[in-house]
């Protein structure tokens, strides 16, 4: 393999991988958006990749492209990282989601399918909202999956999602890459989209492929200016500024943190061989570690004080719990992540310690979603907003 599109590339994700590619000799055409949601209005590019002769950069926007050709040619493998990716302003950006991370992806695959080309593989990058709440085990009922939990539920503080049958309590377990698929949100549902017309198109046109399907990715340039995504780096950044963390719900709910690092290393795993072609792996690191944990460890890590508070708001859409079981990846590509949470936030923070204090723009998200009654709990919120 000579050169690879990277559709995202200087996003978080992309450039990582970016990076990873350049290291292993590969030549890189980077096509991106330039977001302003994630770079700002006007976009401070510092990667040191984009000095090396390797790398190629193209702004462009996948949703609006009429014509793949300048971008596809020469190209031997495509990692398609380009997406919106908010899970809670998907809910209100509907036709803006759809657009990008469905119509961008159709656009790729028309012209593979009708334009001479040598890619020869697709490396999706999909997400584990496509679970919804994953697999769960019942006493009675052995695995379940539980439906998305309702606005009245969480309203109501009943945060843990019941047994679909027999309405008992249940433990999450960790989700393996032939559970039900089960999107709670808009974003969700278009990476479920994403996953089937890759999988189809790749079929049908003799390109192979593999989906990467990520947990709560975290790490060294990620966006601190985004309110939507990667709530490390915004917990990060509150707590820099002397503020105090609202964590929803009660601050059980749990993520599984896999460090950006480790991700594009199983990326270029897939991109270098074919033990992965046809396969959806997840990517995670197999822990389950809840929302409130992460708070002093962070605190700890920029020598602040932890202030927080547990407020019982909450988003349509969010999930409570998925881990990944990650037999599959270990099993295809003998990949095993490397960087445990500690070592990883420590990476993290030495990072963020030197970046400029951005202005915490969530407040002013979650405005916008309690306006349109995707957000609530707002009464607990003000009960409960002494910070501790």
């Amino acid at each position: 393999m000579q050169k690879v599109l990277i559709t995202g590339g200087l996003g978080f994700i992309g450039s990582h991988v970016t990076q990873a590619c350049i290291e292993k000799g590969l030549s890189v055409r980077i096509v991106d958006n330039l977001s302003a949601q994630i770079h700002g209005a006007v976009p401070r590019l510092n990667h040191a990749f984009l000095q090396d002769p390797q790398v190629e950069v193209v702004r462009g926007d996948i949703a609006v492209a009429c014509d793949w050709e300048p971008w596809i040619e020469g190209v031997d493998c495509v990692v398609h990282l380009a997406a919106e990716t908010g899970t809670a302003q998907s809910m209100y950006e509907i036709s803006r989601y759809t657009n990008v991370n469905l119509v961008g992806t159709a656009g790729l695959l028309n012209h593979l399918a009708n334009k001479p080309h040598k890619v020869a593989r697709i490396i999706l990058g999909s997400s584990r909202s496509i679970y919804g709440e994953g697999q769960y085990l019942c006493h009675g009922c052995g695995v379940v999956y539980p439906r998305a939990r309702s606005e009245e539920d969480m309203r109501l503080g009943r945060w843990e999602p019941p047994c679909p049958k027999c309405g008992g309590a249940i433990k999450p377990m960790a989700t393996q890459e032939d559970a039900k698929a089960a999107p709670a949100s808009i974003y969700a549902a278009t990476k479920l989209g994403q996953e089937d017309l890759i999988r189809i198109a790749g079929d049908a046109l003799g390109i192979a492929t593999v989906i990467f399907r990520f947990q709560n990715v975290y790490g060294e340039g990620q966006s601190l200016k985004n309110p939507y995504t990667g709530i490390l780096s915004i917990f990060s950044n509150q707590l820099r500024q002397g503020g105090c963390v609202n964590i929803y719900e009660d601050g059980r709910e749990s993520r599984d943190f896999v460090h950006v690092s480790d991700v594009a290393r199983a990326i270029l795993l897939a991109m270098t061989s074919t033990r992965a072609d046809g396969l959806t792996l997840n990517i995670g690191s197999g822990v389950a570690t809840s929302v409130a944990e992460v708070v002093p460890l962070l605190a700890k890590g920029l020598s602040v004080e932890a202030k927080s508070t547990v407020s019982g708001q909450y988003r349509v859409g969010d999930i409570r719990h998925c881990f990944a079981d990650t037999r599959a990846i270990r099993d295809a590509l003998e990949f095993v992540p490397e960087v445990r949470l500690e070592q990883g936030l420590e990476r993290l923070l030495r990072w963020v310690r030197t970046q400029a204090v951005e202005a915490d723009k969530l407040d002013a998200a979650n405005r916008e979603l309690l306006s349109r009654g995707i957000m609530g709990g707002a009464g607990n919120a003000a009960k409960t907003a002494s910070c501790k």
